[in-house]
């Protein structure tokens, strides 16, 4: 982390904006926490990135939660291309005053020098691609070229500055750390898909248990606090026939059949974040996230 913001300050100096890409159904958990004290004084744009797969209620909650905090927001799809065509408009609104700066001392035509920042797996590429088109160019002559780092031009008023793989969460509880694995930011290869798949059943039970419900064919109103998650597990896997040899049940199929139906929004649109003004913390910007018991995992209790 010492090295990433070492970087991102370096980075900070040769720009005007802060892109910010954030899952739309985590916007808080995707965020790299450093960015609102590194970016002071700088411009700020957040996009709602995959926001086809949040709740549209929520997306617009969360929209209003950043433009309360003077960073505007934007809703996009960055495979589609839903939004894409906003961000122009929504850079020259976010930069207006530094335009105007630069018109008043003679200075026409600069371009606006934007910094594209997001977690892993939250579509920084395919949004950068998708916004750059066809017609993209790197620049030259200007400081980051020599240091590795990638301008893209994308027109006459703005250029980005393309930094991949430089910034990623340091997350001091669980549920974040919970929440990034639902959406497929940690690799699934360090994590216990039967217990993720519990920490994300009880998630939903508090947030879309009628989604759930319909989609698998399963009854909540079987006690599941007495059964645990790994009950309704376990009733998955048998109603979606994850079966190994002998009839035992495959629980990771069924887990990951569940955590990818998630992933993937055959399950609906869901957002696991919420804002929401916490007056009993006296702390003007606290949010407070959805509750969920993090690493509760499969047991019964």
């Amino acid at each position: 982390m010492t090295k990433a913001k070492r970087m991102m300050q370096e980075n900070l100096k040769l720009i005007d904006l802060i892109i910010e890409l954030v899952d739309a159904r985590v916007p808080i958990a995707s965020r790299n926490p450093d960015i609102d004290e590194l970016g002071k004084g700088k411009a700020r744009i957040v996009l709602l990135n995959k926001s086809d797969l949040a709740d549209p209620g929520s997306n617009q909650a969360w929209m209003r939660y950043f433009e309360e905090r003077g960073i505007y927001a934007l809703e996009v799809n960055s495979k589609s291309g839903f939004g894409i065509k906003s961000i122009n408009g929504l850079v020259q609104k976010a930069c207006a005053e530094k335009i105007e700066r630069d018109r008043k001392r003679g200075i026409l035509n600069r371009p606006v020098r934007a910094m594209v920042v997001g977690i892993p797996n939250v579509g920084k590429s395919t949004f950068i691609n998708a916004f750059a088109g066809k017609a993209c160019t790197k620049t030259g002559n200007k400081p980051g070229v020599t240091k590795g780092k990638q301008w893209i031009r994308l027109n006459k008023t703005l250029e980005l500055l393309d930094t991949p793989g430089i910034l990623w969460p340091k997350f001091e509880d669980n549920l974040v750390g919970m929440h990034l694995a639902f959406i497929g930011s940690m690799n699934d290869e360090i994590i216990l898909m039967e217990e993720l798949a519990c920490d994300l059943l009880e998630t939903l039970r508090k947030l879309y248990p009628e989604a759930v419900a319909k989609r698998y064919g399963i009854s909540w109103e079987k006690d599941p606090d007495s059964r645990g998650m790994a009950g309704i597990l376990e009733e998955i896997a048998r109603g979606r026939k994850c079966f190994l040899k002998g009839e035992s049940l495959d629980l990771k199929k069924a887990a990951d059949l569940l955590v990818d139906d998630f992933r993937s929004g055959r399950l609906g649109r869901m957002t696991l974040e919420r804002p929401q003004m916490s007056e009993r913390a006296g702390r003007e910007n606290k949010v407070e996230l959805t509750p969920a018991k993090a690493g509760k995992g499969c047991n019964n209790e």
